[in-house]
């Protein structure tokens, strides 16, 4: 059955909308005065002129609002992508010398980062984000701002860098090249920083810092002769819409970015998700992680046809449109409505602004970037995850960035392989008050000397069973134990490897000893094991439902006397 409002979820908010038309335009006015600053800025980051910078802020919002599952998220052009998109494309094509061919290839990415997105959402796997470890976040978002304000030091010293250069070039050109220093430019660049730092203390303009910082710098920079004394502007702003383009979908160029794009969806997706749900924890709205996939698929795969490059969610915006009192999507439907007017009527004024001032905008941004506070807890908490931080740190500082956050996510699995291939085996043993404990508790606890019961608490899984099979081994080879009871209701899942070893350490057990049991299994551990037909290999007599049940059983089964008479069962065999 077509279910229009799951295909269509604007068809849920639509009639919401009309009572709280006038909170979303007014969070829409404030999301367009936010964005203009940022969309100059993180274009400049991306390699792109200006101009696509509004492009993407105002046709990415539009769709992702309208796809999207968050009522609060706002989507555009964001740090992160930005320099995911720059440092992608910038291995196949210089901006400086083809800027053409870059912004070709910069809207094919868009399209394949958001074909993916979209592809992965339809496959519901929008819990696949839960996996990357919030430590690889922190730390390639640390990485990524130290790299973008270095990146920019060349307008805050008035210096040609050139394009591409590492942080360690770029710190080793501008010692030798200080004195070449454009000081006009450098006043303005720190000039402008200083104000944003400034006007952010000041909690009524805390939000437009960006904006004023920008407009003052800008004055600063005609103050100190403008482009008479060196100091570059952005230039002319085409003053019409995003106008409708056919990415260059060859062949060639699909094989030449899928990497980069699937790298670029997947951050694209955690950014946008996390965002989604850190502002539902305080408007208790669900998050519909598939929806949100195909929401940011579906923005970015159209926006890519109106000359944008890719978005996502943006920290920053979606932040000041939930405290603007934004209660519906509607709210960022109207911010890009409004920036287009903003682009028709007053593109002339944007021309204006120096890069200078961008630059010293951007730095304070990549410093933003960095939570000390997060980092100082990790720092604190754990070593395994300050490890997985810093990796992806410093891959982020001197690597691709793809290799970056592949290193991250591949070392936080394998510290989380590491911890749940070593479930703990818990020795249970009879305390004075008749109750099974484990017996580290309670030294005076007593065991059965016929019987051994133990809890695995975690998961058998091909990852686990070394640890598993070498404790059973050892058992076997140094007990006179005669049987097994296993508590398993700390046991998740048995995958089919673990059932494979389980079976034949159950024979072996049957036939050269007494036997392995089970008590309080659960039903979805049992799942492969019974599907598979190893219950009918183990034998369907050796599962358990209660210990007490199974304990009084292998009393029966045991031949000789109990030497330690610890359960009344014990009696039975004297």
């Amino acid at each position: 059955m077509f279910k229009s409002r799951t295909y269509f979820p604007f068809l849920n908010w639509l009639p919401l909308a009309k009572r709280s038309l006038k909170d979303d335009i007014i969070a829409g006015i404030t999301g367009t005065i936010i964005v203009i600053p940022q969309a100059v800025a993180f274009a400049m980051i991306a390699g792109l002129p200006p101009i696509y910078g509004f492009y993407t802020a105002m046709v990415t919002p539009i769709v992702a609002a309208l796809f999207g599952s968050s009522y609060h998220l706002i989507s555009g052009p964001t740090t992160a992508i930005s320099i995911v998109v720059y440092s992608t494309l910038i291995k196949f094509v210089n901006p400086e010398s083809d800027l053409e061919t870059f912004i070709s290839l910069a809207l094919v990415l868009t399209f394949l980062a958001g074909f993916f997105q979209w592809v992965m959402g339809l496959l519901r796997m929008g819990k696949l984000v839960n996996f990357v470890s919030h430590s690889v976040i922190i730390g390639f978002t640390a990485g990524a701002g130290i790299l973008i304000a270095f990146k920019q030091l060349k307008h805050v010293f008035g210096l040609n860098v050139p394009q591409g250069s590492t942080i360690l070039e770029i710190v080793q050109y501008i010692f030798q090249n200080i004195a070449d220093t454009n000081w006009m430019v450098f006043a303005v660049a720190i000039g402008t920083l200083l104000i944003a730092i400034l006007i952010r203390l000041l909690k009524p303009l805390k939000r437009y810092y960006m904006l004023i910082a920008m407009i003052l710098g800008s004055v600063l920079a005609l103050i100190l002769g403008g482009t008479s004394s060196g100091i570059e502007t952005v230039g002319q702003l085409p003053s019409h819409l995003p106008p409708f383009e056919i990415p260059d979908l060859s062949y060639e160029n699909v094989k030449l970015l899928s990497s980069g794009a699937m790298v670029l969806a997947l951050l694209g997706l955690i950014e946008a998700v996390a965002i989604g749900r850190a502002i539902a924890l305080h408007t208790h709205q669900r998050i519909d992680g598939n929806q949100e996939f195909i929401g940011q698929g579906l923005s970015n795969m159209i926006a890519s046809f109106f000359s944008s490059y890719a978005g996502s969610g943006s920290f920053t915006r979606s932040g000041v449109n939930h405290q603007a009192g934004a209660k519906t999507p509607m709210s960022g439907i109207f911010a890009s409505v409004f920036l287009m007017v903003v682009l028709l009527i007053f593109a002339d004024y944007a021309s204006f602004l120096p890069k200078a001032a961008m630059g010293g905008i951007i730095v304070l941004v990549g410093y933003n970037l960095i939570d000390f506070h997060h980092i100082k807890q990790v720092y604190k908490a754990s070593g395994r995850e300050l490890i997985v931080l810093g990796i992806t740190f410093f891959g982020t500082l001197f690597f691709d960035l793809e290799f970056a956050l592949l290193a991250g996510i591949l070392t936080s699995f394998f510290f989380y392989m590491e911890r749940t291939s070593k479930p703990n085996i818990a020795v249970l043993a009879l305390n004075k008050n008749k109750r099974l404990i484990n017996s580290i508790r309670d030294k005076e606890a007593s065991e059965c000397s016929n019987l051994k019961i133990v809890r695995i608490d975690g998961s058998l899984y091909f990852g686990s069973i070394e640890k598993i099979a070498n404790y059973f081994s050892n058992l076997y080879e140094e007990n006179e134990i005669q049987y097994v009871l296993i508590a398993g209701d700390g046991i998740n899942f048995i995958d089919l490897a673990a059932a494979e070893w389980l079976t034949n350490e159950i024979k072996k057990w049957q036939k050269n000893r007494g036997g392995i049991f089970f008590a309080g299994l659960k039903l979805v551990s049992q799942d492969v094991i019974q599907k598979g037909g190893f219950v009918d290999k183990m034998g369907s007599e050796i599962f358990f439902k209660e210990k007490r049940a199974a304990i009084e059983h292998i009393h029966k089964l045991i031949q000789t006397p109990c030497k330690a008479q610890v359960f009344d069962e014990c009696h039975v065999n004297i």
